[in-house]
């Protein structure tokens, strides 16, 4: 499913960078284990077209967008980070969100883009997930 999916995103730009893929425990409601990664994608395509090409590809691979948010998925595809720093439009905001909070998302970009800032933090991706997955004491 990856693989195929990648090979949609080379049809809209060049994939420079692939990560390996990572199996993670759900959001929400959803029961199953997923598979995720990530890419480096260089388009021409705005962030408004790209995100638009990439629903499409989510619909293709049976995807519907409606019902309880966060329920099972076949794909999920996310501009995660953006050459171009901050983006904020009705539906997209870049950099996402929650991405400095989920281990799924920065485990696999760590591999590919280490160095990558964050735009609203200043920090290097490799720095949001020393952050995130750090050892922690124990609460008594």
């Amino acid at each position: 499913m990856l693989a195929t999916a990648l090979e949609g995103l080379a049809a809209l730009g060049t994939v420079s960078a692939r990560s390996a893929v990572i199996a993670s425990a759900p959001v929400g409601p959803s029961q199953r284990e997923y598979a995720n990664a990530a890419a480096v994608l260089h388009t021409r395509r705005d962030p408004p077209a790209l995100l638009q090409a990439l629903q499409r590809m989510e619909a293709a691979f049976g995807r519907l967008r409606r019902g309880q948010r966060w329920r099972a998925r076949v794909l999920d595809l996310d501009i995660v980070l953006w050459s171009g720093g901050s983006f904020a439009a009705p539906g997209l905001t870049i950099p996402h969100p929650l991405f400095r909070t989920r281990n799924f998302v920065l485990t696999p970009a760590l591999g590919i883009a280490g160095k990558w800032r964050d735009p609203v933090s200043g920090h290097t991706v490799s720095q949001l997930h020393a952050r995130l997955t750090r050892p922690r004491p124990l609460l008594r």
